[in-house]
């Protein structure tokens, strides 16, 4: 048995009880002591951080105050500039081209018309050394697109890096389709590229905005009419500038967002769309006018000569039906063009016309009954008046002439004695004279308000010269264009009421609605009788034997027609060199309806006369013009009156 346990006495809180017994204390390592402790010198110790903290902590608070300071300028003060800087940046404004109008022919033929075309425009910002992180990038930009836009590597590199910040410059303006779309095929090679780490893609600022090109179907048919537009799009000459307003139309504009020189697709975009031009319709005939361009460009280079020009007209209406130019120039090719060329002569040459102007003298002498076709002339050799003895072309003995046989054998002397009839005295005469030559349109402007149209040359009758006085009733002494000279055998036969020449028939507006030209103002200048007489005296020149015209002669047809052959003032010495020779008319004789004139100047090779070599034009011309309007032949016979006193 186990012993019984010994009950637990209370423990006294006072009293300690013994624990376990301290372990010795482990001696202490001595080390060494420094020298200076051993000699008494006091500790090292560390100084203070507090001072360098609130050191860094001003630092601090000064960058961060400086921030603010700037955040507050930038959010607050000049946030509307800085917004406005960045829009700047972020929006691009680019002009949307208005469509120009079409000039059409009478039957509405394209003459001038507009396609498709693009400017080719590029971001230089770009190409710099910082974001392609390489150089020469411009450089071969350049030369990928040169032989594309026909340009010059260093001409377009010159336009890359000539203002490297700009997101926008235009390296080439109305390109075709055909020159976008290899574009296109050469950016997305250059992309390919970037994107297989082969190199920079430096075509990827490379764009295009869509504007139109300015083309004629036709070449150089009727281009000194319809004039040239230029690298601008306005026009520059003819009638592209002479009606740019109602052919411009009005651009529009469009502004969209831009992220790396490429429209955002769904960034902000405003568009003010543009308002197209309006078709304007002439009044040329296609046909007529290639009709004419092809004869007179055949005998002026045949003749050698200068130039020449031939003038269509209707009778009736007074509408130019062709006005033709030689040498010529096509205005889709400016760039070879013949500065001299590049104008509409027929409308810009003042030249003295010659024997064909003697149609106004006789007017003036037949309405104010001085003379009828059957009056007497006699035409000595020579005519001694003021300082000179004038002459005809031909040296003849004494002719006995009617006033008739004056025009047609187209006699200066004649014509001369004729024109004294109209006053009592020489400054009556010449007054009287003057008042005719100005309501046939000489000396003014024809109405047409072509660009650089002359108005000719027509002194005050006080201020002729002793000569003058007696050389302007047969054509010497004044000037005029050939618009002007076919006027004046139209009023003869429009029944001596002149018709204000007009070029445009009517004007189609962007809405379709077509607006007819106003009717042009009509003048009489003389009387309906005096007209017919002078018609049938003007057939006499063609179809009598003794008449200069003979070459003009129109089987089925009766016409009626004046030759000229005036000396000429060559425009580089101020001195007469050279002739002039021209031919004017109109058929049917009977019953009028186209006026033709021809006019060409120099003609070195071959005859100067102009019945010898515009009597042909005329031919050429008139037939084919006849033939285009379907005129019926005439019904009659001509007059036939007599040319030389004593004739039956």
């Amino acid at each position: 048995m186990t012993a019984p346990r010994r009950p637990r006495e209370p423990r006294d809180p006072r009293r300690r009880v013994p624990g376990p017994a301290r372990p010795a204390a482990r001696p202490a390592a001595r080390s060494p002591r420094p020298a200076a402790y051993r000699a008494g010198a006091r500790p090292l110790r560390l100084g203070s951080p507090r001072p360098r903290l609130r050191m860094v902590g001003a630092g601090l608070t000064l960058v961060l105050l400086v921030f603010t300071v700037r955040l507050l300028q930038v959010q607050a003060v000049d946030a509307g500039a800085y917004a406005a800087k960045a829009n700047v940046n972020r929006y691009i404004p680019v002009t949307l081209a208005a469509e120009r109008g079409a000039i059409t022919d009478r039957a509405g033929i394209d003459l001038a018309t507009t396609v498709d075309a693009y400017d080719i425009t590029a971001a230089p910002d770009l190409l710099t050394p910082e974001r392609t992180k390489t150089t020469g990038a411009a450089r071969r930009a350049a030369e990928l697109l040169a032989p594309l836009l026909a340009e010059r590597p260093a001409a377009l590199e010159q336009k890359l890096t000539a203002n490297p910040k700009s997101q926008y410059v235009v390296l080439a303006r109305r390109q075709s389709p055909k020159v976008w779309n290899r574009i296109k095929e050469l950016k997305k090679t250059a992309a390919d590229r970037a994107k297989a780490k082969q190199g920079v893609d430096v075509l990827a600022g490379v764009n295009r905005e869509s504007h139109s090109k300015r083309v004629y179907p036709n070449g150089d048919l009727a281009a000194g009419i319809l004039g040239f537009v230029n690298a601008e799009g306005q026009g520059g000459g003819g009638l592209e500038a002479q009606l740019n307003k109602e052919l411009a139309g009005k651009d529009g504009k469009l502004v969209y967002a831009q992220s790396g020189g490429r429209q955002v697709p769904t960034g902000d975009l405003k568009e003010q769309p543009a308002v197209p031009g309006s078709d304007v319709e002439l009044t040329i005939d296609r046909d007529i006018q290639w009709a004419a361009q092809n004869a007179i460009a055949e005998q002026v280079k045949e003749s050698a000569a200068d130039r020449g020009y031939v003038v269509v007209q209707d009778t009736r209406s007074g509408e130019i039906l062709a006005m033709a130019n030689a040498p010529g120039y096509n205005p889709n090719d400016l760039a070879h063009a013949d500065g001299n060329a590049m104008g509409n002569a027929a409308l810009q040459d003042a030249y003295e016309p010659g024997s064909v102007s003697k149609v106004m003298t006789m007017a003036a002498v037949l309405e104010e009954g001085k003379a009828t076709p059957a009056t007497h002339v006699e035409v000595p050799n020579r005519l001694p008046r003021a300082d000179r003895a004038f002459a005809d072309d031909i040296d003849h003995a004494t002719w006995h002439l009617t006033l008739n046989g004056v025009l047609a054998k187209s006699s200066n002397i004649g014509t001369i004695l004729a024109a004294e009839q109209l006053g009592k005295d020489q400054p009556q005469a010449n007054r009287v004279l003057h008042s005719y030559l100005r309501k046939f349109g000489i000396g003014g402007p024809t109405g047409l308000g072509f660009p650089g149209e002359t108005p000719g040359i027509l002194a005050k009758p006080q201020k002729w010269s002793a000569s003058q006085q007696y050389t302007i009733p047969f054509g010497q002494g004044l000037s005029l264009n050939a618009v002007q000279a076919a006027s004046v055998y139209s009023t003869i036969a429009g029944g001596g009421e002149r018709v204000q020449p007009t070029l445009v028939r009517g004007i189609k507006g962007p809405d379709g609605r077509f607006t007819p030209a106003p009717a042009p103002p009509r003048t009489r200048v003389v009387s309906e009788r005096t007209a017919r007489t002078l018609a049938a005296m003007l057939e006499s020149v063609i179809d009598d034997r003794e008449g200069t015209g003979t070459k003009a002669k129109i089987p089925g047809y009766r016409v009626a027609g004046k030759t000229g052959t005036s000396n000429r003032v060559d425009p580089q010495t101020g001195r007469y060199h050279g002739y002039t020779a021209s031919f004017a008319g109109f058929a049917p004789a009977d019953q009028p309806r186209i006026t033709v004139y021809c006019a060409i100047q120099n003609p070195t090779e071959g005859s100067y006369f102009g019945g010898q070599i515009c009597g042909p034009v005329y031919k050429k011309v008139m037939e084919f013009a006849l033939k285009t309007l379907q005129v019926p032949p005439s019904g009659t016979q001509p007059p036939r009156l007599p040319v030389n006193y004593g004739d039956r």
